[in-house]
């Protein structure tokens, strides 16, 4: 069908509600990629030959490559016509996850993750560039919609493997993803409309400008903060949770990949978010997710038996934290999209990477807590996390 050219400059339409849903199916298929891996690093070992002890830098290097990808390509965004810039690093990705799918030995598979993580970076060259086509009056309930697709892509991802794992092996997994990310390219690529940025800094200075920007956006650090937070609570709960599930439950995988699709329900709070948002709720919006995060684990920590009773708790859990850290980044990327047009793509590469940051940092605590202080300890720090966000909250009055 035919495009038609986006500047940055003209009157902003409505955008249709297929472009949308295809921006949120897109967003969800793209960073699937980056969970893959996490429920079946156990066949990747065994058929590669990496170690026990050292298959968790599967999911590292793949969130590393991320992070890269935040840094060095979503800025490229705001100098490179986006629609070539997303069709160039679908390529990268494709190609990465047809390697991964028929890597003989653990070296080359672990290369392949970095850049599975670096080509899944489109997504967030996709979020902006949904603000980009769309009125101030209407950003948030957009937002929120892509981003109701991303997060469902990010629940779904887990539970997806562990299917596909348990009938035709891991590399099915990868082998899927290729295809649909190949058909997803294409259709891209015939569908959007182009939005060429008007650049006034060439790459070197577009790199240094991140610290600038990071500087000088007081609404940037605070919301990225406190997605950090709430993204470490929500990476530590699902780090530690299959283990819990298996230990004292004594759940199969596929029954922890049942209980994690359970848990996708909290996908929902994001377009009711941004729609809140949109009335002018995001600053009690965001106190609210905080302390729904921290209630999350808080009745978690009071229920610890293998009862049925301590698994409804952890189910019900599951959902509220998915809820407020899905409906808290809807908040802040809608308070980040707001600081200035130009710079958008800088500016979500920045708030991302630093959530991501906040993320590993999650995952990498939880596996530590859970192995010298049971779910006891892990959803002690698991309450901690949103705390500190909801004090540090209490001072947002004073950097308005």
């Amino acid at each position: 069908m035919p495009t038609k050219q986006a500047s940055t400059t003209s009157a902003q339409p409505t955008l249709s509600p297929w472009i949308v849903l295809l921006l949120a199916s897109a967003c969800g298929l793209i960073v699937a990629n980056l969970y893959y891996a996490q429920t079946v690093v156990g066949p990747i070992s065994m058929t590669t030959g990496l170690s026990s002890a050292a298959s968790g830098i599967i999911v590292t290097l793949t969130q590393l490559g991320y992070v890269i990808g935040l840094l060095f390509i979503v800025p490229l965004s705001d100098i490179i016509e986006n629609r070539r810039l997303a069709t160039f690093s679908l390529i990268i990705l494709i190609l990465a996850l047809i390697i991964a799918a028929f890597a003989p030995q653990s070296g080359l598979f672990l290369m392949v993750s970095l850049f599975i993580g670096v080509g899944s970076v489109v997504a967030q060259i996709l979020v902006p560039y949904a603000t980009y086509l769309t009125s101030e009056e209407q950003r948030g309930r957009v937002v929120g919609n892509v981003m109701s697709g991303l997060l469902l892509g990010i629940m779904l991802a887990r539970p997806v493997a562990s299917f596909i794992t348990s009938i035709w092996g891991w590399q099915a997994v990868f082998i899927f993803s290729a295809i649909m990310i190949a058909l997803l390219t294409i259709l891209l690529s015939r569908t959007l409309p182009a939005r060429q940025p008007e650049p006034n800094l060439n790459y070197g200075q577009l790199i240094i400008s991140l610290g600038t920007l990071l500087k000088k956006l007081p609404p940037l650090r605070r919301r990225a903060l406190y997605q950090a937070s709430l993204f470490g609570a929500f990476s530590l709960f699902w780090t530690t949770v299959p283990m819990r599930l298996a230990n004292d439950f004594n759940m199969s995988q596929q029954g922890i990949a049942w209980f994690a699709l359970a848990g996708v329900g909290g996908a929902i709070a994001a377009p009711i978010a941004g729609r809140l948002a949109d009335r002018g709720l995001t600053r009690i919006l965001t106190g609210a997710a905080m302390v729904i995060a921290l209630l999350s684990f808080a009745i978690t920590y009071l229920f610890q038996s293998n009862s049925t009773t301590a698994l409804i708790v952890l189910l019900i859990a599951a959902i509220t934290l998915d809820m407020a850290v899905s409906g808290n980044l809807v908040l802040g990327q809608r308070v980040i999209y707001s600081l200035g047009n130009e710079a958008r793509g800088r500016i979500n590469g920045i708030f991302m990477s630093i959530f991501f940051i906040g993320g590993a940092a999650g995952s990498s605590i939880g596996s530590w807590s859970y192995a010298y202080g049971g779910w006891a300890l892990t959803s002690i720090i698991g309450i901690a996390m949103p705390l500190l966000a909801f004090l540090y909250y209490f001072t947002e009055k004073n950097t308005r």
